[in-house]
């Protein structure tokens, strides 16, 4: 099966009538969705922006979108530019599987309690050893991260892992999730994310929780950039938007 990548280069090929080649802010897994990746590429084409978005889009699959282009100066990577992420978990906390978005939410069947997953996750805000949390083949050369936050909101049946750092280590917000989702279950007690934390050790820390609830909402740029911004999403939780 060919990736979103392959899918929008071929696509913005077609626009361009020429090849095209694609730089990602951050490569996401099988089954994760994103609202808000950031991609950029060099060509000779000139075309209005306009056709950029709607070129691409008359191009691709209902389930991708290209929402905006802009030129941008040499110096623009959309990796390594990059100075901040941030990610949206969604659980939808229901004894009945949703018959809807089944592939779009993390059904959790379980009574989850909202402010014990809150004070858990108080925890991991700031700079840590996130050795914990990183799957065991990741390849990022330090586990050291700074998360800015990470919030617990509730919307209906929803509980959202609202997650914002300057960058993330492989599975690290799955791996936040199984363990925010067991201690909200009542299996754990909230302190246990301070004893997985210290431990630095993958072992300690739980299951990796399903990728289909987990989004990509934003990457954050230099000012200088003056990237277009757009709800932050997923589409169905635009209400969160701040």
């Amino acid at each position: 099966m060919p990736t979103v990548q392959e899918v929008l280069e071929k696509a913005l090929s077609e626009v361009a009538a020429e090849p095209v080649s694609l730089l990602c802010a951050g490569r996401t897994d099988a089954a994760v969705h994103a609202s808000g990746q950031v991609v950029h590429f060099d060509t000779t084409a000139e075309r209005p922006l306009k056709a950029w978005v709607m070129g691409a889009n008359a191009n691709l699959p209902g389930d991708i979108s290209v929402t905006w282009a802009k030129p941008m100066p040499a110096h623009f990577h959309a990796r390594f530019s990059a100075k901040a992420r941030r990610y949206r978990y969604v659980i939808y906390n229901d004894p009945i599987r949703p018959a809807h978005l089944a592939e779009e939410v993390t059904w959790n069947h379980r009574p989850l309690d909202a402010a014990r997953m809150r004070e858990a996750a108080q925890t991991l805000v700031g700079t840590h050893d996130f050795s914990s949390f990183r799957a065991l083949k990741c390849q990022a050369k330090s586990p050291i991260k700074t998360l800015h936050h990470l919030r617990v909101i509730e919307q209906g049946r929803f509980i959202v892992l609202d997650v914002r750092a300057n960058a993330f280590l492989h599975h690290m917000v799955r791996n936040i999730a199984g363990v925010l989702m067991t201690i909200g279950a009542g299996e754990r007690e909230p302190q246990w994310v301070a004893e997985i934390l210290a431990a630095r050790d993958r072992r300690s820390g739980g299951v990796t929780a399903h990728p289909y609830g987990l989004y990509l909402i934003q990457v954050e740029y230099p000012d200088e950039f003056s990237l277009p911004q757009r709800y932050l999403g997923p589409h169905f939780l635009s209400a969160l938007d701040d």
